[in-house]
């Protein structure tokens, strides 16, 4: 995700004019909550995404990913890097409804990283036949054209009670 950077020359040119606070703020995102309509727009895009899990859906699961060679999944296995390795990597761990349970996410925290990307930390939590299991995960999502899309995921597991 490229972020703004104003040359080394314009800020000198500024801080000449004074306004080297005014160059800062421009290249700096606005951090806070993020406003009502993309936290409901994400919202809706989670619930859609465990809907999709719940019927054994890995494909319409991942459509809230960005559809890139540049998408990163972390997790306990290290960094996969693209989507179509995410989907494997999915499709591998989780290779029938038994492995897949019933997936929940919980305890939502939305913290926007500027106007068009936000940090989403969460619980997960698969009930299964096997043996429950959960964790935390952070998600980086970004807005494009076509809508939010999650551009990194880290999702690790945490030991059940």
């Amino acid at each position: 995700m490229p972020r703004s950077r104003i040359p080394l020359t314009l800020l000198v040119l500024l801080a000449g004019a004074g306004l080297v606070g005014m160059a800062f703020s421009l290249a700096l995102p606005a951090a806070g909550q993020p406003n009502e309509r993309d936290q409901a727009a994400i919202q809706k895009l989670m619930e859609a995404q465990q809907a999709a899990w719940n019927r054994g859906d890995l494909d319409a699961f991942m459509t809230v990913y960005w559809h890139s060679p540049d998408v990163t999944f972390s997790g306990a296995s290290g960094i996969v890097r693209g989507w179509d390795a995410v989907l494997a990597r999915y499709k591998k761990t989780y290779a029938d409804r038994e492995a897949m349970g019933h997936l929940e996410f919980s305890q939502l925290e939305f913290r926007s990283l500027g106007r068009d990307s936000f940090l989403l930390l969460g619980h997960w939590h698969l009930t299964r036949t096997k043996g429950d299991v959960g964790g935390v995960f952070s998600l980086v999502w970004q807005r494009f054209p076509e809508g939010w899309r999650i551009i990194h995921d880290h999702t690790t597991a945490v030991a059940q009670p």
